[in-house]
């Protein structure tokens, strides 16, 4: 679908600093978005190029990796990545997309487009492919946002995952495990153990129970729960194991003839493998608990991950994902508990 079939669309608010591809890899990514229907509006250095159906508001500051983010959010109010907060938070436009620094573009989202009523914290979710699972994916969360969590704040993550996996990705009563060191409910630290005797009695909620890390990628749940430091140390071990068996392989099918020719044979499994888990396939996580829509992509995103990272808002965005997600949470007192506690 071209842009001009959907008229009056706000777009795509796009961080043009920050990608290791730089603003080349930023500039094609979001010139791919736009040919499959998805303006969008880029954020960066004066002299971006742009193509039909994006645009440029030209920022020449923006927030580094190494710049504390709530410090750099509240001086920096020119940086890129706040400014195309804000417009979403105006309604100029309809989501906020960064591969920059992860901090920043969270805690902008947050500052700028605020919580949804109850929610304690904002909760980063990556889709994780399941290798055969014909497009089947995990919703995986928290995978970055809040290394400290207490067990209340696994529990709502379990609510805005099973909520956001319902409303958005169309999964039918989404079954939720937590992430633990093995499937019995008092296995686990101490926030994991009361984390498992609340859900185990939550409403609402199709609760598994445990699962351990062997079993994130095999499908046994549709929403795995954990804190951000874990999220995120195991999402990078998830990718840097993809890409040391894939090379690992390559090395083995060049080491003479006969590997060679098993290496032939194997080619075009091995290749659907890693496309399957390849991040830039998903495009990035993103933020749920939020009035507006935030995905991070990643900082290493090529430009297929970049034009990923934008379609994958613009679907939550089709999809209502936050007033969905919200009127779920509502419904499932998640979020009347969350204020109850806070009192």
């Amino acid at each position: 679908m071209s842009q001009a079939e959907r008229p009056g669309i706000a777009p795509v608010a796009l961080d043009g600093h920050g990608a290791d591809g730089g603003v080349e890899a930023i500039a094609e990514g979001a010139r791919i978005a736009a040919e499959a229907g998805v303006p969008v509006r880029v954020y960066g250095p004066s002299g971006t190029p742009t193509s039909p159906g994006v645009e440029l508001v030209e920022c020449d500051e923006w927030i580094a990796n190494e710049e504390e983010p709530v410090v750099a959010v509240r001086a920096k109010s020119e940086a890129s990545v706040v400014r195309a907060a804000a417009d979403v938070a105006a309604g100029r436009a309809s989501a906020l997309v960064s591969a920059g620094s992860t901090g920043a573009t969270m805690t902008a989202a947050l500052f700028a487009l605020k919580r949804i009523q109850g929610v304690h914290r904002p909760a980063l979710a990556a889709q994780v492919p399941v290798p055969g699972g014909d497009g089947a994916s995990v919703l995986f969360l928290d995978s970055g946002a809040n290394s400290d969590v207490r067990p209340q704040h696994l529990v709502q993550f379990a609510f805005l995952g099973s909520s956001f996996s319902e409303a958005v990705l169309g999964v039918q009563r989404p079954r939720v495990a937590l992430l633990s060191v093995g499937e019995e409910p008092k296995k686990g630290s101490a926030a994991v153990i009361e984390a498992h005797e609340a859900l185990a009695e939550a409403e609402g909620l199709d609760f598994i129970g445990n699962v351990e890390g062997r079993d994130l990628l095999t499908g046994a749940a549709d929403v795995v729960v954990t804190d951000g430091f874990t999220g995120n140390v195991t999402l990078k071990t998830l990718e840097g194991t993809a890409r040391a068996v894939a090379d690992a392989v390559r090395s083995a099918s060049r080491s003479g003839p006969r590997a060679a020719a098993g290496g032939l044979l194997l080619r075009r499994a091995l290749g659907g493998l890693r496309r399957e888990l390849d991040p830039n396939e998903v495009g990035g996580a993103i933020l749920l608990g939020l009035r507006g829509i935030a995905v991070v992509a990643h900082g290493s995103s090529s430009p297929t991950g970049i034009a990923n990272a934008v379609l994958l808002a613009d679907r939550a965005g089709r999809e209502r994902a936050v007033d969905r997600t919200a009127d779920l949470l509502s419904r499932s007192g998640a979020t009347r508990e969350a204020l109850r506690e806070s009192e």
